[in-house]
């Protein structure tokens, strides 16, 4: 089998999407395997919210000391609050959050497959009548889809308040006026499309690490190898959605 930087593309792509589909042809076994997708929510989920505290909090200070120092002398100090609130619900929080997890939770379930199938787990799976589509790759896709919207949401909480507090320490914003002013230039297209972003991001980070995983060859090498090609395709196809989607739901290709 050919590994993930097989310099045949077509064959590679062929590949990844009879692995897709066949993905889809086992979510009708989405109750079957529900403890499984509960674990593996958990794992995502519940196992990444410190990262993604520290992350979010950091990235909220950085983005109110940048949008004090950009915008001074244009716009007045107590609309910064709606500068935050856009760019971290639109593209900080899902971008940073997906980002960061492609290296954590992508990076994690391409070693784990990647294990597997060197040793002949996955093999010995099959002997026994499992289907690793079904126990191993689908539990993992559904967790990762359902769990990035979640934490993105956190990410925007968390990196929101940081900029809150830093904003009324530091520049002296006055607490009414920045949650009056993020609340009347609100609008639900800004949270709704970084969520769709996330959403989107979690299915392209676990997908392309179960299929890596899969293809894993050659032992402890070969899995070191699919875990960084995993990281690194996630994060490049994680950049280059975000374009899209934001192209498609906040302005026009043409």
């Amino acid at each position: 089998m050919s590994t993930m930087s097989d310099p045949n593309i077509i064959n590679l792509v062929g590949e990844f999407v009879l692995f897709n589909k066949a993905v889809l042809l086992h979510l009708g076994k989405v109750n079957k395997r529900f403890v499984e997708i509960m674990k593996q929510m958990k794992r995502i989920g519940y196992d990444s919210f410190l990262l993604i505290a520290v992350t979010s909090a950091f990235t909220g200070l950085v983005t109110s000391v940048q949008a004090s120092y950009q915008t001074s002398g244009y716009i007045p100090v107590s609309l910064i609050g709606v500068l935050i609130g856009k760019s971290t619900m639109i593209e900080l929080a899902p971008v940073l959050t997906g980002l960061v997890l492609a290296g954590k939770v992508g990076a994690s379930i391409a070693a784990e497959i990647g294990t597997m199938k060197v040793s002949e787990q996955l093999d010995a799976l099959e002997t026994m009548a499992i289907d690793p589509v079904d126990y191993v790759y689908m539990p993992r896709i559904i967790a990762g889809v359902l769990m990035f919207p979640i934490l993105t949401i956190f990410s925007n909480v968390i990196g929101i308040l940081s900029a809150f507090l830093l904003s009324i320490y530091k520049y002296q914003v006055n607490a009414f006026s920045f949650f009056t002013n993020m609340r009347d230039f609100f609008l639900p297209s800004d949270l709704l499309g970084g969520l769709i972003k996330s959403i989107v991001f979690g299915l392209i980070i676990t997908v392309i690490a179960c299929f890596a995983g899969n293809r894993a060859t050659g032992g402890a090498e070969g899995v070191g190898k699919v875990t960084t090609l995993t990281v690194v395709y996630s994060s490049i196809f994680i950049l280059i959605t975000d374009f899209i989607v934001a192209a498609l739901l906040f302005g026009s290709l043409s």
